[in-house]
């Protein structure tokens, strides 16, 4: 199982526009710089926030993004889902029949796995975003 750079930094930025957001809206250029994620990578992923309202952009020379909706209202899972990042801990498909070995039945430790990925999409649905810009807030203060 593996988290692509895509979801990591989409989570990431996000985080760094729900502290700075409250003031007005944030560049992606300013997020780059305190991230240390390539802008063009940063244009991509927010593109997809876009489209899936999560953010919205807003023209001019003070311009940048604002969340669409308050971060206690985000949630992690929601931000993984809309730059198509997948948590996935078994390769086959859950409701079919063939296993992920390609075979008829599934392997031995499938249930295990199944049992993961669960855990995992559970506690990212309970995650908001709220919550992480409030921790780093904290940390940052310490």
């Amino acid at each position: 199982m593996k988290l692509s750079t895509k979801g990591r930094y989409a989570v990431m930025a996000l985080t760094d526009l729900a502290i700075y957001d409250l003031k007005g809206p944030v560049s992606l250029r300013d997020i780059s710089i305190r991230q240390n994620i390539s802008l063009l990578y940063l244009e991509q992923i927010f593109l997809k926030l876009k489209n899936k309202d999560i953010v919205r952009s807003i023209r001019g020379k003070k311009g940048g993004y604002r969340l669409t909706k308050d971060a206690s209202k985000i949630k992690v899972s929601e931000i993984l889902y809309a730059v198509e990042e997948k948590i996935k801990t078994v390769r086959c498909i859950k409701h079919l029949k063939k296993g992920c070995n390609g075979k008829s039945i599934k392997c031995n430790t499938h249930r295990l796995w199944d049992e993961l990925d669960n855990h995992i999409n559970s506690f990212l649905e309970k995650k908001y975003l709220s919550e992480l810009a409030y921790r780093n807030n904290i940390e940052r203060r310490l």
